[in-house]
């Protein structure tokens, strides 16, 4: 997701005007004349579309949008402090000099560039990702190298890579980004036109009902609200989470915790079934065993996701002299499409299939598969402060998580 910045010079000197109640004591903390100051408010008043301040006699005063901004300006700038110490602190331990405070003097177009340039791997496609030139993004990348006095790029046979001090930096720079975007949507709620985007990254056993029903509530109350789902190997989802371009994922929780930056919200228990066509020689058989399907094809799901790492070890298909896996997929289209053609075996998740096991086009086989029952959940960062919009969309998707775990058929 693109990073995209207004002037920091300006929310610099919204945030004082808002923390010292005036513009002339702003002013002197952030070093600007007080018509710069006035100017700045303006602008973003404009920007924005809204007053942020009430102007009395007595003073510069946040309205109810401006309040909602200045929180997510300060979390912020907060974010870019962080991120600066981080990268000083690994520059410190090279032959770097770092400049202390350089996250002070950043402009936004400095910012821009270097998550391009880290995302896309070239100045060239990062000049073009961000709609400038080359010679544009390659200055705005070593001004800030120049700036910070730490070396933060590098060539390598991919492209130009981050140096490990820049990657917190870069990293702190996306979750801020993330904090302007919601001080957008809230400002647009307040406003009654809640334009707010949640980005949730989708995994397979969220899709079947649990993401519709929450996401069909919550589109109802919000006619400019939207969703984005972004699927992905988890580890891609979680990396998008943990850098700001997801707000929360949604599907099966990880034991142990993937990292410490993030939580783990379990919504819902869920059980792995052995499962056929409805035509399969085994369906609707009793007191079967895993050994009564190996001498038919088996659809295997990746091994590095939870019900894959189950077969692999139900299989003992390490120690096996000839895999029973013909087909490895992730896809529910891909396998339902299988199950329906040939004699296939696979191992699914039963919220995964309820609407084809109501249908009749899946068949759970009568086999059973001891500590197969996995937590779905949320997972979102540690320290993320949700908007409304996204706290109800969380609400709905603990409702929806309910009203699936109560059984309906078999």
């Amino acid at each position: 997701m693109s990073v995209k910045f207004i002037n920091l010079r300006h929310l610099k000197a919204f945030k004082e005007v808002a923390s010292q109640g005036g513009i002339s004591a702003a002013a002197v903390r952030v070093h600007l004349s007080q018509p710069a100051v006035t100017q700045a408010i303006t602008r973003l008043e404009e920007h924005f579309g809204t007053p942020l301040f009430e102007r009395r006699r007595n003073g510069m005063f946040v309205t109810q949008s401006g309040a909602a901004l200045h929180v997510r300006v300060q979390n912020l700038f907060q974010l870019l402090d962080n991120g600066a110490d981080d990268a000083v602190r690994s520059a410190a331990r090279r032959s770097d000099k770092p400049n202390m405070g350089f996250q002070n003097q950043v402009t936004a177009s400095q910012l821009r560039a270097l998550v391009a340039i880290w995302e896309t791997g070239g100045f060239s496609l990062a000049a073009r990702a961000i709609g400038i030139s080359q010679p544009s993004i390659h200055r705005a990348g070593r001004d800030l190298e120049k700036l910070s006095g730490m070396t933060l790029f590098v060539s390598s046979r991919k492209g130009i890579e981050l140096t490990p001090q820049a990657e917190p930096f870069a990293r702190a720079v996306k979750l801020a980004a993330a904090e302007l975007r919601q001080g957008y949507d809230e400002i647009t709620r307040l406003s009654e036109d809640d334009n707010t985007t949640i980005v949730v990254g989708s995994m397979p056993l969220s899709r079947t009902s649990i993401l519709p029903e929450a996401i069909d509530k919550l589109l109802v109350h919000g006619a400019s609200i939207q969703v984005r789902t972004v699927d992905g190997p988890y580890a891609e989802l979680l990396r998008g989470l943990r850098h700001g371009d997801l707000d929360v994922l949604v599907g099966a929780l990880r034991d142990p915790l993937p990292s410490d930056d993030v939580i783990q919200e379990p919504l819902l228990d869920d059980s792995l079934a052995i499962v056929v066509g409805p035509h399969h020689p085994l369906a609707h058989k009793s007191n079967l065993s895993v050994a009564d399907t190996m001498t038919y094809p088996w659809i295997a799901p990746p091994k590095a996701t939870p019900t894959g790492t189950y077969l692999y070890h139900m299989l003992d298909i390490e120690n096996a002299d000839v895999t029973p896996v013909r087909v490895v997929s992730s896809s529910l289209v891909l396998v339902r499409g299988l199950l329906s053609k040939g004699n296939y075996v696979t191992l699914i998740s039963l919220q995964q299939t309820k609407v084809e096991r109501a249908q009749g086009l899946i068949i759970p086989l009568d086999i059973s598969l001891p500590k197969s029952t996995r937590s779905i959940g949320l997972t979102y960062r540690a320290d993320w402060k949700p908007t409304p919009t996204q706290t109800n969309f969380f609400d709905l998707l603990r409702q929806a998580a309910t009203h699936a775990a109560t059984p309906t058929y078999t």
